[in-house]
């Protein structure tokens, strides 16, 4: 069995959680991240995302208990559709297919799926995130703490 990692657009991903009572959207940015730049809000489809860093400050040392902690932050039962978010993208990426790999080990068929453009998007002309493309730029719910 082959666990593969799809990838869509902010807007498409939010189609996939308003429509899927099964999807869960894992962000796996900084706690500094979540707390400054800001989280999803997924309050009016009945949802919450999961918060499990994928790498920590200073440094963005890498988080070696990541499936761990994804793991018990689902429950410990994996849904049939996870869809992964970190800033831009890449680290989300990371994450989702280190996610494919152990559940490919495990035998267990889930849906992965990276959020291209991620929370804040790509660097506008002025070097600042937020305003060109990602979750935040195409108007999707959020909130900072």
């Amino acid at each position: 069995m082959t666990v593969s990692v799809d990838e869509i657009g902010p807007k498409e991903a939010w189609a996939h959680l308003k429509a899927d009572k099964d999807a869960v959207l894992v962000d796996v940015r900084t706690k500094e991240e979540w707390s400054f730049v800001g989280i999803p809000d997924l309050s009016s489809i009945d949802k919450e995302a999961a918060f499990v860093e994928w790498a920590t400050l200073p440094g963005m040392q890498p988080n070696h208990a990541f499936i761990e902690g994804m793991m018990t932050r689902l429950g410990g039962a994996a849904p049939s559709k996870i869809l992964f978010l970190c800033r831009s993208g890449a680290r989300s990426m990371a994450a989702a297919q280190k996610a494919a790999g152990a559940f490919e080990k495990a035998g267990r068929s889930v849906r992965l799926i990276n959020v291209a453009e991620g929370f804040e998007g790509d660097l506008d002309g002025s070097g600042h995130r937020g305003t060109t493309n990602g979750w935040k730029a195409r108007g999707l719910p959020w909130h900072q703490s």
